[in-house]
């Protein structure tokens, strides 16, 4: 099973071309919108269970692809959370389909933290997924990681060996098929040389400025055995404070609880809506 299996429900890709590059996504359901942003290096099929769910409870699901990956064009000026935010209004004009809930994962938190901040009419809440909403703190591994994610062949061998650590020993059913689709993803041409900027350009310091600024219904979900934090509890508590919102557990969860605990997610999202 390849990349255009797992792409949402085998949906139709759509694209959108912006001043700076072309943005595939794809939508399904008809309701309230819905729209999920990957974290960094990721595909939008991260949200293949997620989806299902939410179009079943009523909502307009739409999935996009980040600068560099799956579907999305692979060449861009800039690569990073904040970049990605720029697009992420982009096509939340282009859907016109009024204020939609945002949720996005790590890096792609980092992104809808921006977009809450600087289009606020375009949304209705966010939900942040395992969110890097700060820089993390210097470290001599970072700078190493940075230092050799300046090779593309190198950036895309870290990130291959990252992917399986960030489930903290839960990985799903069909996590071989999203392994695979994500290694043919970064052989294309372009795309590892987008995972060495996405690396070596590691700030979410615009996420971190637009947190005083947010003003919309905020949730936090947090994976209990995330290993990207030193302590995800408080981290969770930290970020819902940030964003004057509340946080939700995902027992046993890494990084990636909406593809370990989708109903957890889908839970804190429909509850926004009805709050």
């Amino acid at each position: 099973m390849m990349l255009a299996n797992l792409i949402s429900m085998t949906q139709t890709t759509k694209y959108l071309d912006t001043a700076h590059g072309r943005i595939a996504y794809d939508e399904q359901g008809s309701g309230p919108l819905v729209l999920c942003v990957p974290g960094m290096i990721g595909l939008r099929s991260e949200y293949r269970l997620l989806t299902p769910m939410l179009v079943q409870a009523g909502y307009r699901v739409v999935t996009m692809d980040i600068r560099g990956m799956g579907e999305t064009g692979a060449v861009w000026a800039e690569y990073g959370s904040a970049p990605i935010a720029d697009d992420v209004i982009a096509l939340l004009r282009h859907l016109g389909s009024g204020p939609a809930i945002l949720v996005g994962a790590s890096s792609g938190a980092a992104a809808s933290a921006v977009v809450a901040a600087t289009a606020p009419e375009l949304v209705s809440g966010i939900v942040l997924v395992a969110p890097f909403l700060r820089d993390p703190a210097p470290s001599v591994m970072l700078s190493l990681v940075k230092f050799l994610a300046r090779s593309p062949k190198l950036a895309v061998s870290l990130w291959k060996s990252h992917v399986v650590k960030m489930y903290a020993g839960n990985v799903p059913a069909d996590f071989d098929e999203y392994r695979a689709a994500l290694a043919a993803n970064l052989a294309e041409p372009g795309r590892a040389a987008a995972a060495s900027h996405y690396i070596r350009s590691m700030s979410h310091a615009r996420a971190e400025d637009a947190l005083p600024r947010i003003s919309t219904p905020a949730v936090v979900v947090m994976g209990s055995a995330d290993p990207d934090f030193p302590d995800p509890l408080a981290q969770a508590e930290w970020a819902a404070q940030a964003v004057r919102g509340r946080k939700v557990i995902a027992e046993g969860a890494g990084h990636q609880p909406h593809v370990q605990t989708p109903a957890v997610v889908a839970d804190a999202i429909m509850a926004l809506h009805r709050a």
